[in-house]
């Protein structure tokens, strides 16, 4: 294997990991676009959705799925490490203690709900990827994230604003929204701008070659 094919795929890897990461992160402020409410991870997040489909391309669909379980893996590690350090005494100079742990400690509904929604959608995107590839290979590359995006962009929307919205703050202790509220404000708005992301980030699809490294990097396709 060549050393740019390396640094390329730990490049992409890479780049999904930490954009899920960043999104989760992200999740725990609300924004308001133009009267949409969504969470901040909305962006970055969509984002991942194309770095998977470069990764099941280049490397198979075994690939795609190890990184969207290595990603949760990882989500889970840092919710955990934060509600740990948020339990933690604050220095005394620190003058913002109550006011990160009421961010990053006290919000695993949303930290939870973005993780299953994430792991979830990630595996409907690579399914899809896979039947669109077996079927319409002869389309161009952009249809195939296209197609895979459109269904699981609402996938991970509705997934997400019902587990982290109606769903586990019940089980947190939170207050919860009524399913109409959450699908109406939250799920419409982040499939909206998810998709018009997606849309931008189509030409990623060409960044790398579609012909496996070796037979190793195949996968089970």
């Amino acid at each position: 294997m060549k050393k740019p094919a390396i640094y390329t795929l730990v490049l992409i890897i890479g780049l999904y990991v930490a954009c899920q990461l960043i999104a989760d992160v992200g999740a725990t402020r609300f924004l308001d676009i133009g009267g949409v409410v969504l969470p901040g991870g909305t962006f970055v997040f969509a984002v991942t959705f194309t770095l998977r489909d470069l990764i099941h391309k280049r490397l198979g669909r075994e690939w795609a799925r190890a990184a969207i379980l290595t990603a949760a893996g990882l989500n889970v590690v840092m919710a955990l490490y934060f509600a740990v350090i948020g339990g933690l005494p604050t220095a005394g100079f620190f003058a913002l203690g109550a006011e990160w742990t009421s961010i990053f400690a006290l919000v695993p509904a949303i930290t939870f709900g973005s993780i299953v929604a994430e792991m979830v959608s990630g595996l409907v995107d690579t399914e899809v990827y896979q039947w669109w590839r077996s079927r319409f290979g002869h389309l161009p590359q952009w249809t195939r994230v296209l197609a895979s995006n459109a269904v699981a962009l609402p996938v991970d929307s509705f997934i997400f604003g019902l587990m982290a919205f109606t769903i586990l703050p019940i089980l947190f202790g939170g207050e919860s929204l009524p399913l109409d509220a959450a699908v109406s404000r939250i799920v419409s708005g982040q499939t909206l701008y998810k998709l018009v992301v997606s849309l931008v980030s189509l030409p990623l699809i060409y960044a790398v070659p579609e012909i496996p490294l070796s037979p190793e990097f195949s996968g089970a396709d």
